[in-house]
């Protein structure tokens, strides 16, 4: 069971890059609260519930996949990948109005991009023990997620802006 909860019911151990389809829950929440114009102080609740919920079923539960596999950073486990995704987009409601699944799109682009690239400091966070730095990189690739979605948003709003006023 402290398996099947870590892989996210399964999805990590779908073929073929399992942090993608670890990382698809919180961008199809997102869009689908989005497009039903669900209020944006709701949406971030339902986005730090994920957060909350990938990050304690990672730390409880992703050493027992560490000792069945062997490996300290087992593909299955993409319970990180779900609260990591959520980061992204905790604060995106509050700028998504009528763009909810481009900013979805794009909010999960972004995410993979920083989780496979790992830039500084992201790589080092890999070294906490057990499901501590499986979770701490992802949180982080959030964050940065988060960030660059939100540059992304502003750059194109002032670009909307700008074509409308000239």
């Amino acid at each position: 069971m402290k398996r099947m909860l870590a892989s996210c019911f399964g999805l990590g151990r779908l073929p073929l890059a399992p942090g993608t389809w670890g990382s698809l829950p919180p961008v199809i929440i997102f869009g689908l609260m989005c497009h039903l114009h669900t209020p944006a102080a709701v949406t971030c609740i339902v986005m730090a519930a994920l957060v909350l919920a990938g990050s304690v079923v990672c730390v409880m539960f992703a050493p027992a996949t560490i000792a069945a596999t062997g490996k300290n950073d087992p593909g299955e486990v993409v319970a990180d990948e779900l609260a990591g995704q959520a980061v992204t987009f905790l604060a995106a409601p509050f700028w998504a109005a009528g763009a909810g699944w481009a900013i979805a799109l794009l909010g999960f682009a972004l995410f993979r991009i920083f989780d496979i690239a790992k830039p500084w400091p992201i790589r080092k966070l890999e070294k906490f023990p057990a499901g501590w730095g499986i979770l701490a990189d992802d949180l982080l690739a959030g964050v940065y997620a988060a960030i660059a979605l939100q540059i992304c948003v502003m750059l194109w709003m002032a670009r909307q802006s700008e074509a409308m006023t000239g």
